[in-house]
C-alpha cells in the first residue's frame, strides 16, 4: 500500500483475486480468466495492472490448492486471505479520477457484501467524500472560468451533473444497508 493507504496497481489485482475466491473456489485458469476479463472491462488493458502471481498467493497463505473429485485443483480463500481481502477492501481511494480510481471503485462495489454493515456504511461515506471534493474543485473550475467562450462549461456542467446523480445513489445506498 502507498503511505496515504491507497491500493498499488498490484493491490488492485490482489484484491480482484481474493474477492473472487471469497465468492467461490475455483481452479487456477478460471480465476486469472475473471481477473483479466473484470479489470479489462473496467479499466482497460494495462500493463501497469500486472497482478501478482497466484502462487505468491499460495506462498503467502492466502490461498490453498484443493482437489475436488475431477482431480483439478481449486483455489480457495484462506482465513489469512479473508483478513488480507478485508483490509485491500477497505482502503482508501487516491483524491484523483485516475482509471486504477474507477476499478478501485468497482472492486469495493463487487465485494462490499463481503464485509459488515459498519465496514460498508464506512466504505459508501469515503466515496461520498470522495465525490464531494471532487464536486467542489469542478465547481471552483467552473466558476473561475464562467465567463470562457467555447465548451468547457458545457463539459463541466456534464461532469457536475454525473457527480450529482452519483451522490444521490451512493447515499440512497447507506440508507438500504
Amino acid at each position: 500500500m502507498y503511505s496515504d493507504n491507497t491500493l498499488t496497481p498490484k493491490e488492485t489485482v490482489r484484491l480482484c483475486a481474493l474477492g473472487t475466491l471469497a465468492d467461490e473456489p475455483m481452479n487456477y485458469a478460471n480465476l486469472a480468466g475473471s481477473i483479466r476479463h473484470f479489470i479489462d472491462r473496467v479499466q482497460g488493458p494495462s500493463l501497469d495492472v500486472m497482478g501478482a502471481s497466484v502462487e505468491l498467493l499460495k506462498y503467502e497463505g492466502l490461498i490453498n490448492y484443493d482437489r475436488n473429485s475431477q482431480n483439478d485443483e481449486l483455489l480457495s480463500l484462506t482465513t489469512k486471505g479473508l483478513i488480507e481481502l478485508k483490509s485491500l477492501l477497505i482502503a482508501d481511494i487516491k483524491p484523483n479520477d485516475s482509471s486504477l480510481n474507477k476499478l478501485i471503485e468497482a472492486l469495493k462495489f463487487r465485494f462490499m457484501h463481503l464485509l459488515s454493515v459498519n465496514e460498508k456504511l464506512e466504505q459508501t461515506e469515503l466515496l461520498i467524500d470522495r465525490l464531494e471534493i471532487e464536486l467542489t474543485r469542478l465547481s471552483d473550475l467552473r466558476n473561475y472560468h464562467k465567463n470562457d467562450k467555447g465548451f468547457l462549461l458545457k463539459w463541466l456542467d456534464r461532469d457536475i451533473a454525473q457527480i450529482k446523480d452519483r451522490l444521490v445513489w451512493l447515499e440512497g445506498i447507506n440508507y438500504s444497508l
